[in-house]
């Protein structure tokens, strides 16, 4: 596969996992879509394939992170938290 469609995969796979983690969270999700949109366009220009290849990993790795180290959580009360499970 080449780069550019490693690319745009990675970009799909980061606002896919967006969706799911902060799912009915209008605010997080807008954060999240802009931020991501703003990192892929900062480096859309990058011709270097060995920093293109270092952008992937690391784009890679913040999708495994949101992916499973995010936890949603509801104020319930006053001082209490409930979790959201996924």
């Amino acid at each position: 596969m080449g780069q550019a469609a490693k690319v745009l995969q990675l970009f799909k796979r980061l606002h896919r996992t967006r969706q799911q983690v902060f799912k009915n969270d209008t605010r997080a999700l807008e954060a999240a879509r802009v931020k991501i949109n703003e990192e892929f366009k900062s480096n859309k220009n990058e011709a270097s394939s060995k920093k293109i290849e270092e952008l992937i990993k690391i784009g890679s790795d913040v999708e495994l992170l949101l992916r499973t180290s995010v936890v949603q959580g509801i104020h319930t009360d006053h001082n209490t938290l409930s979790l959201i499970p996924r």
